[in-house]
């Protein structure tokens, strides 16, 4: 019997929310569907492929950000929470998007980005001005040390140090990732309240919930900052995960995961519960993934956590796949706190990077990528599925380093390919321009010749397509009492090439195998 869990905030067996057993579809804005074509996909673009979207079985669908942005970083990088970047259209495109989305049953959930802003945003560009405005303490803002240099040790995700001089303040200001992404001051209640209102708007307009990103990276501390500590464990290898000195530290020693986080993650969900039944996921990693999730999902915090355990950039072995998936379970059995996923915006695709450790070869790329959509939405908790997954897109090949785009893949191209490779634009028939993505003559990243062989389009209207086997899928889970009205699994077992596990409810008990020869799934009740 699945354990009473009211204790944790969730629904005892038979009455989940909705969350707790979603398939949510990520959509990549800028890669979707362009509408003006203008080569870059946008708002009205999305609209009119939502019927795809509901005709494949899922519940929910994220939309990475499309706020105004300047673009540096495609989104994440915000210089306005409450408007759409003209790109993508205009808020009543948004609410266009939405409503039809609700008629089609389909939740909406919106990217936020609440560790940190552009240095376009208005309340970057007036802290920066002088150290006695009104958002003077936005941001973190720091006395050199006695030589001139940085305040400590911390390091950037995409090179160099996590501190920029800033002449007009004398004052060096901190950033985790591009220095065009000032860290906000979450230590200022004034920063919170203004999130909180963010919140507030979007949730005024409807939408389900947010995928909270990289909320492990907001910064709560005050100087003297604390140096982070050295990596025992750090071994020089190939890019990116060895990409740099970043690994060489253990960043929840100070810069990362830090306790002062959570009166954040308390007062946004203090505004979700206002709401209903709206959904907070944090995206978060660390030197301990699990105990941070853990922390972020404790009583009153997040609803869930986006679970990095699967999106190893170069692919799990069986064995690797099973450790990951056991060790999540272990801390979350019973509980829909964790959300998986085999593929994102900011990995390679997992069709093509799980063949190498799988020992498997291209021909057998769409078969492998059936079984771990079912793998995945057999697990506990809810599931994110990139768009194309549902298609077995290849990661894209031979971007030219003159038409990359990724400002991590620019920073260590040619070495690394960056990010691109997993962004290329949708292709919707095979037969039209760009695939049907674009009549721009050209678009924002190259399309893939190769994925049109598998058009969107093309692949719904086709029986024996990966997408239809997979609604097929969707369809038969939404039937299982072990999968939909209980989050509990045992452990997993199985022989060298099969991961098996129990799905568990009062009603039936499922036994779940997924085998890595044949590249097949079977369910048993027992």
């Amino acid at each position: 019997m699945r354990p009473d869990l009211s204790k944790h905030g969730e629904s005892k067996s038979g009455d989940l929310q909705w969350w707790e057993t979603a398939v949510i579809y990520q959509i990549y804005p800028r890669s979707f569907q362009d509408s003006n074509d203008d080569g870059i996909g946008d708002l009205p673009g999305i609209t009119s492929r939502l019927e795809y979207i509901a005709k494949l079985g899922v519940d929910a669908v994220w939309i990475s950000p499309f706020f105004k942005s300047p673009q540096k970083d495609f989104g994440y990088d915000v210089s306005d929470y409450c408007d759409v970047n003209p790109e993508y259209g205009t808020l009543k495109d948004f609410d266009a998007l939405l409503a039809k989305a609700h008629g089609l049953n389909l939740k909406i959930m919106v990217d936020i980005v609440p560790a940190h802003c552009s240095d376009q945003h208005a309340w970057f560009i007036e802290s920066r001005q002088s150290r006695d405005n009104d958002k003077s303490d936005w941001f973190h803002w720091v006395e050199p040390q006695a030589d001139g240099s940085p305040p400590n040790n911390w390091l950037s995700f995409f090179g160099g140090p996590a501190w920029s001089w800033e002449p007009r303040r004398q004052q060096y200001y901190l950033h985790n990732f591009l220095s065009s992404q000032p860290n906000l001051n979450h230590a200022n209640p004034a920063v919170r309240e203004a999130l909180m209102d963010v919140a507030r708007f979007w949730f005024d307009r409807g939408v389900d919930g947010f995928r909270l990103d990289a909320v492990h990276t907001i910064n709560a501390d005050a100087a003297p900052y604390k140096n982070n500590l050295a990596n025992p464990g750090f071994v020089p290898g190939p890019l990116p995960q060895q990409q740099q000195p970043f690994f060489r530290q253990l960043h929840d020693s100070g810069q990362l995961n830090q306790p002062a986080i959570q009166s954040f993650s308390e007062s946004f969900r203090s505004v979700a519960d206002q709401y209903g039944d709206r959904y907070l996921m944090g995206e978060l990693h660390g030197d301990d993934p699990i105990k941070a999730s853990q922390t972020f999902t404790a009583e009153g915090r997040l609803h869930a956590t986006y679970n990095f355990n699967l999106l190893q950039w170069d692919g799990l072995s069986v064995d690797g796949l099973k450790g990951a998936i056991s060790k999540a379970v272990e801390a979350f059995n019973g509980t829909g706190r964790l959300s998986f996923a085999f593929s994102n915006h900011d990995v390679p695709r997992s069709a093509t990077r799980q063949l190498a450790p799988l020992g498997l070869t291209e021909d057998q790329q769409p078969a492998l990528q059936l079984l771990l959509l079912k793998l995945e939405t057999c697990l506990i908790g809810s599931t994110c599925v990139y768009q194309g997954e549902e298609l077995a897109f290849q990661d894209a090949q031979d971007i030219p380093v003159e038409q990359m785009q990724d400002p991590w893949g620019i920073e260590f191209a040619p070495v690394f390919a960056g990010r691109d490779t997993c962004r290329t634009p949708m292709v919707w028939s095979k037969d039209s321009s760009n695939g049907g993505f674009s009549k721009a003559n050209s678009t924002w990243l190259p399309i893939d010749s190769r994925h049109l062989q598998r058009a969107a389009l093309d692949e719904a209207a086709r029986d024996d397509s990966i997408y239809n086997e997979y609604a097929a899928f969707l369809g038969w889970r939404k039937e299982q009492p072990a999968l939909m009205s209980a989050n509990t699994m045992s452990q997993v077992t199985g022989a060298a090439s099969q991961i098996v596990f129990d799905r568990v409810s009062e009603q039936q008990t499922l036994r779940c195998t997924f085998d890595f020869d044949s590249l097949t799934a079977t369910f048993e009740d027992i």
